[in-house]
Parts: structure tokens; C-alpha cells; sequence
């Protein structure tokens, strides 16, 4: 795992890391996931295979995610204690953006609600449904910093970013050093 970039946000921390999620020791880790909550590929997949079965069979009793919200669930044998399963959008499906926002502040909503101080998120939506990455990091960084300012009681103290290619680490870098001191 490789630290890339870190940034103080009201006192809490948003960092960025490069790397594989489903290593991550926060209290949470963030599934690129999709409406039916069916974790076959992508990350999604990866949480699955390496958290065990319990992860779908309790997506499964979950059901249906709208997108642009989120849903949890415990994390398997994971470093993390739990999985939150954002639904970004497709892109071509319309309010792309909109609904992005959606799944980040829902996730982090969701996160706080359980009363976790850490989340480590991927670049939602950025994979197989096709979110240019550039506009995913710009998103994903303004709405974690954006919640982090406006809710300085929250439990959550970590942000975290977790991509794997050189080119979303890129872009998340320039959206966070775009925060300046915090």
C-alpha cells in the first residue's frame, strides 16, 4: 500500500492511498456496487472472494440499493468491520453527477450512522460503468470534504481513497492538493 497524498479537513484526515481495498484496516471499506447488490465482478467481486460468502448472502437479504444511496453489511473474515455498498451510476443513464454525490454522501452518512471513524472509498463508478475518472475524483473529494467541514461531530476522523491505477491515483491527488490547508 502506498500513501499518496494526505490533507487535514476540519481537524479530520482525507488521504488518499494507492492500492488493493480489500487489504484496508478501516472500519469500513466502500463496494463499487451495483442495484442488485450482486457482487460478481470488479472490486465487487474481489470484497466477495476475499470476505467470504457471508457478504452477498447478506446482500442478498438486502435486496435492492437504489442508485445514488447505499446499504451495509458486515465484512467477512476483511481487515475492515464492515462493507458499504455504494451505488454509483452508468454513465449514459442521465444525473450522472447527481447521483454520484448521492452514493458518496450516503455512504459517509451511513458510516457516521454506525458510528465508524474510518472508510476507505474506491473511484465509484469509474470501472465498468464507464465514469470518466478525472470527474469521479473531482466528485468523490469536494463531497468528502464538503461532509467532513460540515459535520465536525461526525465519528468519522478518515476519509480514505483506495485506487489501484496510476491514473486515478493522479487524479485524486490533484483534487485533494486542490483543498490547500485545511
Amino acid at each position: 500500500m502506498k500513501l499518496i497524498s494526505e490533507h487535514k479537513v476540519g481537524g479530520k484526515t482525507l488521504r488518499l492511498v494507492q492500492g488493493d481495498i480489500t487489504e484496508r484496516d478501516t472500519d469500513a471499506i466502500v463496494n463499487a456496487a451495483n442495484s442488485a447488490l450482486k457482487h460478481g465482478g470488479g472490486v465487487a467481486g474481489a470484497i466477495v472472494r476475499k470476505g467470504g460468502d457471508i457478504i452477498q448472502e447478506e446482500s442478498d437479504r438486502i435486496g435492492f440499493t437504489s442508485v445514488g444511496t447505499a446499504a451495509i453489511t458486515t465484512a467477512g473474515s476483511l481487515h475492515a468491520k464492515h462493507v458499504i455498498h455504494a451505488v454509483g451510476p452508468r454513465m449514459g443513464e442521465g444525473q450522472e453527477d447527481q447521483k454520484l454525490r448521492g452514493a458518496v454522501l450516503s455512504s459517509l452518512v451511513l458510516a457516521a450512522r454506525h458510528e465508524l471513524k474510518s472508510i476507505s472509498m474506491p473511484a465509484i463508478s469509474s470501472g465498468i460503468f464507464g465514469f470518466p475518472k478525472d470527474r469521479c475524483a473531482g466528485i468523490l473529494v469536494a463531497e468528502a470534504a464538503g461532509y467532513l467541514k460540515s459535520n465536525p461531530s461526525s465519528s468519522l476522523e478518515v476519509v480514505e481513497f483506495c485506487v489501484l491505477d496510476d491514473e486515478a491515483a493522479g487524479y485524486f491527488k490533484k483534487e485533494i492538493d486542490k483543498l490547500g490547508s485545511g
